[in-house]
C-alpha cells in the first residue's frame, strides 16, 4: 500500500474510533522513532538542511545544539528551532 491508498482507505473507511485512535498512536509513535533516530546520528557542528513550514523555503545551516524536543541550527536568517525529523544531513553548505 502507498501513502495514497492509505490515506484513502482512512478517508473512505468505516473505521471505529477505537481503531482511528489506535492508528493515531501508531503514527505518533513512529514520529518518535523517527525523531530519535535523527538526533542520534547529529551532532554539534553538523551541516543540516531543511523546509521551513513558515515560507515553505529549503533552509541550510549548522547544528548549535541537539536538545529533547528541537535542535537549535545557525543559518543566514538566523537561529532556528527544528523538529529533529525534519532536518537532513547535507555534506557542504552553499549559502546563496
Amino acid at each position: 500500500m502507498n501513502v495514497g491508498q492509505i490515506n484513502s482507505a482512512i478517508i473512505h473507511g468505516t473505521f471505529t474510533n477505537n481503531e482511528l485512535s489506535s492508528m493515531i498512536d501508531a503514527v505518533k509513535f513512529a514520529r518518535k522513532r523517527l525523531t530519535e533516530q535523527v538526533k542520534w546520528t547529529l551532532s554539534v557542528g553538523d551541516n543540516v538542511n531543511f523546509t521551513s513550514s513558515r515560507t515553505g523555503q529549503n533552509i541550510t545551516g549548522h547544528v548549535v545544539k541537539v536538545a529533547i524536543k528541537y535542535v537549535t541550527v545557525r543559518t543566514v536568517q538566523g537561529l532556528w528551532k527544528v523538529p529533529a525529523n525534519m532536518l537532513s544531513k547535507v555534506d557542504d553548505i552553499e549559502y546563496a
